[in-house]
């Protein structure tokens, strides 16, 4: 992948102005359909090209920005499109067999309550983007929010790449290796949270079947 990222940094270079904000706004629509692209490396890469005056600062912001949001209401509406047929035609969905449907109304119920706050994290918790916008989807979260949140989520965080790749100058891909660290460690908090989460849970199960049976003994 670095090879092929590479490569591709050496074509944007060779590009002029325009072709290069194009270039940057599909990098950041894909990013969030196919995951595996270095969506945030690439942006920090546009920060550096700002800083030397090959483009402008404000215009690929807005045209990353406003590409991100598209990336993410596109997969919302696929997440909107399969939810209704999951909800209606359950038993057609092989993932529906190994899932328990009282966990996908929860997860529905959760995402009902505080789905906006992750929708205004997505940007900001790396690997689970496509996951957040597709979920977002799957539960109807209310459009109007959920777009002017997603708009803030990457208006900031792209603000932030820009700004590093602006500031490191020459040095930008030095962005890389730091944006992997901040990946596994928002990637092993989620684990940790989930498994807290799971055991917390359990020992509620627990202790609310205990006090059930001391009572009954009483």
């Amino acid at each position: 992948m670095e090879v092929y990222t590479q490569q591709l940094i050496e074509w944007i270079e060779t590009l002029s102005p325009v072709s290069i904000y194009f270039i940057f706004a599909l990098i950041a629509y894909l990013e969030n359909i196919v995951p595996p692209i270095p969506g945030d490396l690439l942006v920090a890469f546009g920060g550096y090209l700002a800083a030397e005056s090959i483009i402008q600062f404000a215009p690929v912001l807005a045209i990353t920005t406003v590409a991100s949001v598209f990336g993410f209401m596109t997969m919302y509406m696929a997440g909107a499109y399969f939810g209704d047929k999951i909800e209606v035609q359950r038993r057609k969905y092989w993932l529906m067999r190994f899932l328990d449907v009282k966990y996908f109304d929860k997860g529905k119920r959760w995402m009902d309550k505080y789905g906006q706050g992750a929708i205004l994290a997505n940007r900001f918790l790396a690997g689970t983007r496509s996951v957040i916008s597709l979920t977002a989807g799957i539960t109807k979260t209310k459009i109007s929010p959920t777009l002017i949140n997603s708009s803030i989520s990457s208006l900031l965080w792209n603000s932030i790449l820009l700004g590093m790749g602006w500031l490191v100058h020459e040095n930008w891909s030095i962005i890389g290796h730091y944006l992997n660290v901040y990946g596994w460690i928002i990637l092993s908090g989620l684990i940790i949270l989930a498994i807290s989460l799971f055991f917390y849970k359990r020992y509620q199960r627990k202790s609310k079947t205990e006090k059930i049976s001391r009572k009954t003994v009483d």
